[in-house]
């Protein structure tokens, strides 16, 4: 059984890795593209300038978006020490992650908006579908959390042991 659990554990710090691999990734495809569009000396027009920074914005925003759930991934199946029962992890696995994706949709929908406003506004509604689907996945995750407030209270002292937990990560 420990063998498949250090097994597991290992499985987790790979995908962790490869999160934060592609993370930095990005970043590095996006300090490209950034320098690009403000290196001197070219000849770009200012509107052709806007959309490769808007680009960018987006592929830092997937960066963050991976580093957060290599973070996440690290923090939650491989640091955490307290056993808390599978539901309570699931909840706390699921809502981190349910930030970083809210956050990212967000975000993309902010994007696609200045980007499609005065160039393509036929794809004004693909973009509205993104921000309600963010939208969406928010309330959801207020009413599953708002439902799972009693299976909280059925483990009081892991989740009090995990909240330390937490003080000593964030550390």
């Amino acid at each position: 059984m420990k063998a498949l659990h250090k097994l597991s554990t290992v499985g987790y710090v790979l995908a962790a890795l490869l999160f934060f691999t592609c993370g930095f990734a990005l970043i590095v495809l996006a300090g490209i593209e950034i320098w690009t569009a403000i290196g001197p000396g070219q000849e770009h027009a200012v509107k052709e300038r806007f959309q490769v920074i808007l680009e960018c914005v987006g592929l830092v925003t997937i960066a963050v978006a991976a580093l957060e759930l290599g973070q996440t991934v690290l923090e939650e199946e491989v640091q955490r020490t307290v056993h808390t029962s599978a539901p309570t992890r699931v909840r706390r696995f699921l809502s981190r992650f349910l930030i970083v994706v809210v956050v990212s949709l967000a975000v993309e929908c902010l994007i696609g908006v200045f980007q499609f406003l005065h160039t393509k506004p036929e794809l004004l509604p693909e973009v509205a579908s993104i921000g309600v689907a963010a939208g969406v996945l928010l309330a959801s995750w207020g009413i599953f959390i708002r439902l799972n407030v009693d299976a909280e209270k059925l483990e009081p002292e892991a989740m009090h042991e995990a909240q330390e937990e937490d003080k000593e990560v964030e550390t």
